[in-house]
C-alpha cells in the first residue's frame, strides 16, 4: 500500500470517528475492508483508478469464496471511502459510482418463541437459586440471569448491554437511557423482572467487592467490562441447559425476539424502530414478515366475509 493511500485511509477513518461518532469496532471493520482493497491494488495511484479496477477487486473477492453479504459490506466501505475522497476534493472522480453491488437476498432474522424465551429465563432463575453454589458461581449465575432479563426487556444491542454503567441496576425508573450508535441517546423500557434481576445481581456483586467498578458487568479484560464473546459462550451453556438448540439462540437472536414479540402483540413498527435504535425505518422492516402474518390473521378472524367454518 502506498504512503498516499495510507494517508487517505487515515483521513477517512478520522472523519468517521469525528463526524459520525463511529465506535472502535466499526472503525476497525472499515479499516480491514479498505485495507483489503488497497492491498489488492498494490501501489497504483488512487487518482488513476477506474471502475474496472474495483470490478477486478470484486472478482477476486468472489474467487476467494466470500459470501455475497461480505462482498456487499466490503464494497459499501470502499464506496464510502471513494465518495469521501471525491467530496473532499482529494480525488478528481469517484470510480465506485458506477459499480453495482453483488445481489443478495435479505435474510429474515432468526426468532425464538415466547415459550422458548420463558424457558431460558426460568432456567437462568433456577440456576441462580440452586443450593450449594460457591459465591463466585452464584455471582456468575445471577449475572447471567440479569443479562438475559435485561436483553429481552430492552432489546439492547449486545455492545450496549455489556457496557451498561453500574447505575443501570439501581434506577427507580421504568426505563433506561442508553447511548447507542453515533452517541445518540434513547429510552428503552425496563420491566419489573429485569429490575429485580439487576438488584439481586448487584447485591451479590457488592458482596464480592466488585461494585467499585463503573461497569455493571465488570471484567479484568482490556475493556473493563464483560466481552460479547464471554456472554455468547455463557448463553450457549445456558441454552443447552434449558434443552434448547445452542445453534439457534444467540444474544442477537434475543434482540430479534424482543422486536418480533412486540410486533406480534400489536406494537407499531415506528415504536420498535425507536426502541431498537435504528436510524432508518428500512432496517426495522426486516420484521415486516411478522406484521404480514398478523395482518393475515386479523383478516381471517375479523373480516365480516371470513369463512366461519
Amino acid at each position: 500500500m502506498s504512503r498516499e493511500a495510507r494517508a487517505r485511509l487515515k483521513a477517512f477513518l478520522d472523519m468517521l470517528a469525528a463526524e459520525r461518532g463511529a465506535a472502535r469496532n466499526t472503525l476497525e471493520a472499515y479499516e480491514r475492508d479498505i485495507d483489503d482493497y488497497l492491498e489488492w491494488l498494490g501501489g497504483k495511484a488512487l487518482g488513476d483508478l477506474a471502475a474496472d479496477d474495483i470490478r477486478g477487486w470484486l472478482g477476486d473477492i468472489a474467487a476467494r469464496g466470500l459470501k455475497a453479504s461480505s462482498a456487499a459490506r466490503k464494497l459499501s466501505a470502499v464506496r464510502q471511502f471513494h465518495r469521501f475522497l471525491y467530496t473532499e476534493g482529494l480525488l478528481p472522480n469517484d470510480p465506485s459510482a458506477a459499480i453495482e453491488g453483488p445481489r443478495q437476498g435479505r435474510p429474515l432474522p432468526k426468532v425464538v418463541s415466547v415459550a422458548d424465551v420463558d424457558r431460558l429465563i426460568e432456567t437462568a432463575r433456577l440456576a441462580s437459586e440452586r443450593d450449594g453454589l460457591s459465591k463466585p458461581a452464584r455471582l456468575k449465575a445471577l449475572r447471567m440471569r440479569c443479562l438475559i432479563e435485561l436483553l429481552y426487556a430492552t432489546g439492547l444491542r449486545v455492545s450496549e448491554l455489556i457496557a451498561l454503567p453500574l447505575s443501570a441496576a439501581t434506577t427507580r425508573e421504568r426505563f433506561l437511557v442508553v447511548r447507542g450508535k453515533g452517541d445518540k441517546d434513547r429510552l428503552v423500557p425496563l420491566n419489573e423482572a429485569a429490575r429485580e434481576a439487576g438488584l439481586a445481581y448487584l447485591e451479590a456483586l457488592r458482596q464480592a467487592g466488585g461494585a467499585d467498578s463503573r461497569w455493571l458487568f465488570p471484567s479484568d479484560g482490556e475493556s473493563g467490562h464483560l466481552t460479547r464473546q464471554a456472554f455468547a459462550r455463557d448463553l450457549k451453556s445456558l441454552t443447552a441447559a434449558a434443552g434448547l438448540s445452542p445453534a439457534a439462540l444467540s444474544p442477537h437472536v434475543l434482540r430479534h425476539a424482543f422486536a418480533s414479540h412486540l410486533l406480534q402483540n400489536g406494537a407499531d413498527l415506528r415504536v420498535v424502530q425507536e426502541l431498537l435504535g435504528h436510524a432508518d425505518i428500512a432496517t426495522t422492516q426486516i420484521y415486516t414478515h411478522v406484521l404480514d402474518e398478523r395482518l393475515k390473521s386479523m383478516v381471517r378472524d375479523l373480516h365480516p366475509l371470513a369463512d366461519e367454518s
